[in-house]
C-alpha cells in the first residue's frame, strides 16, 4: 500500500524485520511525539513483538514526508472474536497510542487516517488504552466512517516533585504517617542502587523472583511469571536502560537485594511498571510502596518531567497520595460500510465491562475465588505464614 502526494508517502509494513529495521527512526518520531508514553517506544513494541505476535500479523501503518518518518500506527491482525486490527504492546502495556510528529501534526494525521482506512477495508480498529491527550484522539476526531468511544482503565497521576513535596500535599496525619514509614526505612539503612544495562538480564530475574515470592499464594498474575514475559521484560528494559529510557533499582538492607523495581520513562511521563519485594519487608514494617514511590518521585524531578503515574488501578494505597485519576479511552474505528460489525463489537465490549463490573460489586468474595484461581494456574501453593494475612490489594490483573 502506498501514496504519494507532494513528497508524503503511506505505506504498509508487514515484515517484522523491515520493522527491526526502523529503531533510530522510530525513536527519532518518538521524541517528536510529545503525547507518546514509553509504551510506543521501539524497544518496547519490537520486544512484544518478539514475545508475543503471531506470524504473518504484523501491519504498521507508515507515513513519510519527503523521506522523514512522522506518523506510524503500530497494529497487529487478529480474529477474535472478529476481524480486528489492535495496538502492538497487548495487554501488558498500561497505555496504547499512535506516533504524530507535533511538528506536522495536521497532514501526518491525515495522511494516516487514510494508510488505517485502506489497512483496515474489512476489520474494526480497536484502540485500547488511549491516555487523554493523544495523538490517537486527534486520529478518532477526524475519522471519516464509523466509531464509538468507551470507557477503559482508570490511571492515577502525581505532579513530578521531590517526596518532601508530596507529602505536603497530604493531610497532617497522612503526612506524618508517611515521614514515621520514611524514618523506619532510613533506619534500616536500606539503600538502592541502579541497574546497568549489562546487569539487566540477572536483575530482572531477581525482580520476577521477588515478584513471584511476593505474591505466592495472594493472587498473581499468571503471565508475569511465564518465560515470554521475562525474555520481553528482558529484551525491552535492556535497551530502554542503554536508551535513558528505563531505569531498573535494586534495594539492598544489608547487602542483600529485598526488592527491585523497573521504571519506565518518556518525554513527559515517569511510570513505575513492575516490582518485587521479599516478604520480610512486610514483617519488618516496611511500606515498600512509600519506598519505591520516594524513588520514583524524585528522579522524575530531577530529570524534569511533568507527571509520576502510578499506573492502571485504583487501589486504596494509591489513593493515599491524593492523585489525580486519569481516565483511559478505548477508541473503535472502522470504514462506514462496517458501521453494523463495529456496532456489534461496541455491544459486546461494552457488555463485558458491566458483568466485570456486576460480578465485582455484588460478589466481592469474587476477587479472592480470582486470586485462588491465579495461584492454581501460576502452580504456586500458600505460604503458611502469610494465608491468614490478606494483602491490601491483589496484584492488578493483565486486562484481555
Amino acid at each position: 500500500m502506498g501514496r504519494q502526494r507532494t513528497g508524503l508517502t503511506v505505506t504498509l509494513c508487514r515484515d517484522p524485520r523491515a520493522f527491526a529495521r526502523l529503531r533510530a527512526e522510530w525513536d527519532g518520531l518518538q521524541r517528536r511525539c510529545s503525547s507518546a508514553t514509553p509504551f510506543q517506544s521501539h524497544a518496547w513494541l519490537e520486544s512484544w513483538w518478539l514475545s508475543y505476535g503471531t506470524a504473518g500479523r504484523l501491519r504498521i501503518v507508515l507515513v513519510r514526508l519527503d523521506g522523514e518518518l512522522i506518523a506510524a500506527a503500530p497494529l497487529m491482525l487478529v480474529h477474535r472474536p472478529l476481524p480486528l486490527l489492535v495496538l502492538l504492546g497487548g495487554a501488558i502495556s498500561d497505555y496504547g497510542d499512535v506516533l504524530v510528529a507535533d511538528d506536522h501534526a495536521g497532514c501526518a494525521t491525515a495522511a494516516l487516517a487514510h494508510g488505517l482506512r485502506r489497512a483496515a477495508r474489512h476489520t474494526v480498529i480497536d484502540l485500547r488504552e488511549v491516555r487523554p491527550g493523544a495523538a490517537a484522539e486527534r486520529l478518532y476526531d477526524g475519522w471519516r466512517g464509523a466509531k464509538r468511544r468507551l470507557a477503559d482503565s482508570v490511571c492515577l497521576e502525581l505532579p513530578a516533585a521531590p517526596m518532601d513535596e508530596l507529602v505536603k500535599r497530604l493531610a497532617t496525619h497522612s503526612a506524618q504517617r508517611v515521614r514515621a514509614k520514611l524514618r523506619r526505612i532510613d533506619a534500616l539503612k536500606i539503600e538502592d542502587r541502579t541497574v546497568t544495562e549489562h546487569e539487566v538480564p540477572d536483575a530482572v530475574g531477581h525482580l520476577l523472583r521477588l515478584h513471584e515470592l511476593q505474591w505466592r499464594g495472594r493472587g498473581v498474575t499468571v503471565e508475569h511469571l511465564r518465560p515470554r514475559f521475562a525474555e520481553h521484560l528482558v529484551r525491552a528494559t535492556r535497551r530502554m536502560v542503554r536508551d535513558g529510557g528505563a531505569a531498573l533499582t535494586e534495594y539492598r538492607c544489608e547487602g542483600e537485594v529485598v526488592a527491585a523495581s523497573v521504571a519506565l520513562f518518556s518525554g513527559k511521563l515517569t511510570g513505575g511498571y513492575l516490582y518485587g519485594a521479599h516478604p520480610t519487608l512486610r514483617e519488618r514494617r516496611v511500606d515498600v510502596t512509600t519506598m519505591l514511590l520516594r524513588h520514583d518521585a524524585d528522579l522524575a524531578a530531577r530529570s524534569g518531567r511533568a507527571v509520576v503515574s502510578l499506573l492502571r488501578g485504583e487501589e486504596p494505597y494509591k489513593n493515599h497520595w491524593r492523585p489525580q485519576a486519569v481516565a483511559n479511552q478505548r477508541l473503535l474505528m472502522a470504514p462506514s460500510a462496517l458501521e453494523p460489525v463495529l456496532r456489534l463489537h461496541t455491544a459486546r465490549a461494552a457488555w463485558r465491562d458491566r458483568a466485570a463490573g456486576a460480578v465485582n460489586s455484588r460478589f466481592p468474595a469474587a476477587r479472592e475465588w480470582r486470586a485462588r484461581l491465579n495461584d492454581w494456574r501460576a502452580g504456586v501453593r500458600p505460604r503458611p505464614d502469610l494465608v491468614a494475612e490478606r494483602p491490601e490489594r491483589p496484584e492488578r490483573p493483565v486486562q484481555q
